[in-house]
């Protein structure tokens, strides 16, 4: 495409240089630019995007769009906001690929990686060909590709979207961050059903306030639009049973579908009965009820589950089918993960990194536990301060022991972050061991027979972040090889 037609899309630019090159690339990167780009400069909360302008240049860019004047020699579109129009820009160029696809999005404090993925696994086995976004990694069509946020920029989603496209994919399920939301990071994706799991303290650093953050969630349910098209069928699935649920259905017009097990809801579990294998719970809809057997332990899975269940039930899949899928997954990598090993205590791994996530994992232990019941903890550097005694304060009340220890400190001093967590401690059942390495080896060494040790913090993440450099580093692996050593 030329690039008076891909502007001529937006609402107000000024182009004083009229020449009109041939697009044959989006760049917002510019050591990714190549011959022939179109490179947008975006401000950004460490870098800005119009310091890079000449690098871009240099690569092959042959037309800029900027928040300001630039003294080059190509073309530069000047807007008010380039990430707004880099969004509009980038759909056109990329055909507008959500309108080819099913697209279900899933936004919640806790439960999202869980729940996206129980949707994949639905769909596949409906024979639909299902691409997948979030924390862990972007999947379709047998491969995967690393993502740098849960919910990539505009410009990476609409260009992955349109290769989902040309490999036959027709139905994604992708994760949609707070901040994705209100960076319009999702403007120009055509959703069909948006998922709201629930709302709990998390993510402050950034929104500020509760209710901004919780905002930020609605973002999804009332960007689905007003209209009632039979041909794209639209609906937003609930969880009943959290606070925020009557605020969300007020942000959007689209049908409703609840979930949830305390309230009234549309999609019910009873009968819910947790063990140390799994958990199992009848599924009601309408007159329509089944038993569902999950391999995944804790209330907390149920909820995952219905929201996956209600999410491919308004797809069109029958609860029978769902049902069967939902009993077949042993679980998600770094979710309630029992690390598998020889010995006479249990050792778990889960990505609970806010004060609500925790405490429904430690419950959830506490449910099948015959023996002690140990956790190591920490708090990443940069992010919410506030909810640092809070975690720990969770750990203390649900747990016989605390280990109190690193998680990404990122430029923080680890131990100040510890001091912090501390304040939330009222008795002296916990140690302090900065190393992380060193906590989970001090945790599983010392472990007695039926001890469950919760390893908590970051799950499936095979890095830590000290500084700005990511180190290699696994719970499961050191906790593995902490429990051969003690041997």
């Amino acid at each position: 495409m030329y690039l008076h037609d891909l502007v001529a899309l937006l609402p107000a630019y000024s182009l004083p240089n009229e020449s009109n090159p041939f697009i044959q690339d989006l760049h917002m990167d510019s050591r990714e630019v190549t011959e022939g780009s179109l490179f947008f400069c975006v401000p950004g909360y460490t870098v800005d995007g119009h310091d890079y302008a000449e690098q871009a240049i240099s690569n092959g860019a042959v037309a800029l769009v900027a928040e300001k004047p630039l003294d080059v020699d190509i073309p530069v579109v000047i807007v008010k906001d380039s990430k707004r129009a880099m969004a509009i820009v980038s759909a056109a160029y990329y055909e507008y690929p959500t309108k080819n696809l099913h697209m279900i999005g899933v936004t919640g404090t806790n439960g999202k990686t869980t729940t996206t993925h129980l949707i994949e696994k639905i769909l596949t086995d409906a024979q639909k060909n299902i691409g997948m976004i979030g924390t862990m990694y972007m999947r379709y069509a047998e491969k995967e590709v690393p993502v740098k946020n849960t919910t990539p920029e505009s410009l990476v989603l609409q260009k992955e979207f349109a290769n989902m496209v040309r490999e036959g994919v027709d139905t994604i399920t992708m994760e949609v961050s707070s901040h994705a939301l209100e960076q319009g990071r999702v403007h120009g994706c055509e959703f069909n059903i948006a998922v709201f799991t629930n709302l709990s303290q998390d993510h402050l650093d950034f929104h500020g306030t509760m209710e901004r953050y919780g905002y930020a969630k609605g973002l999804l349910f009332a960007q689905l639009g007003n209209a009632y098209d039979q041909n794209k069928y639209k609906m937003a699935v609930i969880n009943n049973d959290d606070e925020a649920s009557e605020r969300i259905k007020m942000m959007t017009a689209v049908p409703v579908l609840t979930y949830g097990i305390h309230s009234d809801a549309d999609v019910k579990a009873t009968n819910i009965n947790v063990h140390e294998t799994g958990t199992d719970f009848h599924v009601n809809i309408g007159e329509h009820s089944m038993p569902v057997r999950l391999k995944m332990a804790g209330t907390f899975s149920v909820y995952n589950a219905l929201a996956a269940l209600a999410a491919a039930y308004a797809s069109g899949i029958s609860l029978e089918s769902i049902c069967t899928s939902l009993e077949e997954v042993k679980g998600v990598s770094g979710r309630f993960e029992r690390v598998e090993m020889n010995s006479p205590y249990h050792v778990i791994v889960d990505y609970a990194h806010t004060p609500d996530s925790l405490k429904n994992v430690l419950e959830t232990i506490r449910e099948f536990a015959k023996g002690k019941v140990t956790v190591v903890v920490g708090c990443g550097g940069d992010r919410d301060k506030t909810k640092r005694p809070k975690m720990a304060a969770v750990a203390e009340q649900l747990a016989d022991f605390v280990y109190l220890t690193s998680d990404n400190p990122r430029t923080e001093d680890p131990l100040k972050i510890l001091e912090d967590m501390e304040t939330g401690m009222k008795g002296t059942d916990y140690k302090v061991i900065e190393n992380r390495k060193s906590a989970i080896e001090t945790a599983v060494q010392s472990a007695q027979r039926d001890e469950v040790i919760l390893i908590a913090g970051k799950g499936h993440e095979t890095y830590q972040t000290i500084g700005t450099t990511n180190y290699h580093f696994d719970d499961r692996v050191i906790a593995k090889k902490a429990a051969e050593e003690a041997k």
